[in-house]
């Protein structure tokens, strides 16, 4: 049975997990209409850039703090921003200062991902690291519905204000299951100011380039589905902008359960290869969709695209990662998936320009990076098996 004997610590991470990913996703679908309403729809690619822009400033930090002081203070620092900043964005009545708080938003996974990926790292055996990806992913993929389902319904049926003091609120009782966690690291040092000096090594780890160039150029899809489907869904008649991620979930989750099992046996690189054909056949999908129908099955593909995809490339990095350099490993790797991420956002807002007709370029735009991804894995990467067992 998947999951099966996990420890009680894993699971409170995986909760915690879902909880931090429902907070912060949980206003992204309403925030194109947040921004358009303060005079700046066409600053929409700023939201999602920004956003990765200083997550991807803030993993060396992470990464490095998560080796020192521990994971659990880096994970409670990554969900405590989302906490305060709920709080701010009712306040905000100008483009800039909106566009400032997406900025400040970013530390939040720029510190809480990291350190979660090195602590699953620490409590799970070698042979069943996919799996607990894959299960720590079904949690995280719940919460990237849940989220902007959950944000949709309460924007509508309360107000916008109402919806970001949720995810204030799902943001604290993240930190507080965190707080009654055990810490993994076993020789923790006092937090120096000196430990935010970052060295060029602090910010690279050469073992995992191959796991983090896979993530970079998949990633770029994520950021065109997080700022091109509001609009999208609108299009097409969607009262509720958070529906798409449902479906999405849906079919993401039930591969999830077993996908980190299957890179477990398989190896990662052979089920990279799959996945990465599906990530480009499923952006293409969504970018043709000219009905609801149409819409959500291509949500479904695209769900069971990154149900393969990310546990196995999270799983691949662990496993080329040094125990003692775990967090900046991890911090490599989500550098790499920010700017992904990033330029995803910044690129196919530019595409569409506030046109629909655009939607289907912007798409298949992300479709051409994870086909150059696929290019990549086929004939720079072997299906290696995990090393690095011990310090």
């Amino acid at each position: 049975m998947p999951g099966k004997g996990f420890s009680r610590q894993f699971w409170l991470l995986c909760i915690s997990s879902f909880l931090f990913f429902s907070s912060f996703n949980l206003i992204i679908p309403e925030l194109n209409d947040f921004i358009t309403s303060l005079g700046g729809a066409d600053y929409k690619g700023y939201i999602i850039s920004l956003f990765a822009l200083s997550a991807a400033l803030s993993r060396p930090f992470s990464g490095k703090l998560a080796d020192n002081i521990g994971r659990i203070p880096v994970m409670v620092f990554g969900a405590g921003v989302c906490f305060l900043l709920g709080f701010l964005y009712p306040v905000v009545h100008t483009v800039w200062a909106f566009l400032l708080l997406r900025f400040l938003h970013g530390f939040s996974t720029g510190f809480k991902p990291t350190g979660t990926s090195a602590y699953v790292a620490d409590v799970v055996p070698l042979e069943r690291r996919g799996e607990a990806m894959g299960m720590l992913g079904v949690f995280g993929t719940l919460g990237i519905a849940a989220g902007p389902a959950l944000g949709g319904f309460i924007a509508h049926q309360f107000s916008v204000n109402v919806m970001f003091y949720s995810s204030s609120a799902l943001a604290i009782i993240s930190v507080i299951i965190l707080l009654g966690m055990s810490e993994t690291v076993a020789v923790k040092r006092p937090f120096r100011l000196s430990m935010l000096l970052i060295n060029p090594h602090d910010i690279f780890e050469p073992a995992v380039v191959g796991p983090s160039v896979v993530m970079l150029l998949s990633a770029y899809s994520f950021g065109v589905v997080l700022t091109i489907i509001p609009d999208f869904s609108a299009y097409l008649g969607m009262a509720n902008k958070g529906l798409f991620f449902a479906s999405f979930t849906a079919a993401s989750v039930l591969v999830r359960v077993f996908a980190g099992r299957l890179s477990d046996r398989l190896g990662r690189v052979k089920v990279l290869r799959f996945s990465l054909l599906v990530v480009a056949f499923g952006m293409w999908l969504v970018g043709a969709a000219q009905s609801l129908p149409h819409f959500f099955v291509a949500a479904a593909v695209l769900g069971v695209a990154a149900g393969l995809n990310s546990p196995t490339i999270f799983a691949w990095t662990i496993d080329l990662s040094h125990p003692l350099h775990r967090g900046r490993a991890m911090a490599t790797m989500y550098i790499a998936l920010e700017i992904g991420i990033g330029s995803g956002a910044l690129l196919s807002a530019w595409l569409y320009n506030n046109q629909p007709a655009n939607i289907p370029l912007a798409f298949n735009s992300a479709a051409l990076m994870a086909g150059l991804a696929f290019l990549y894995v086929i004939f720079t990467q072997k299906n290696t098996r995990p090393h690095h067992e011990s310090p």
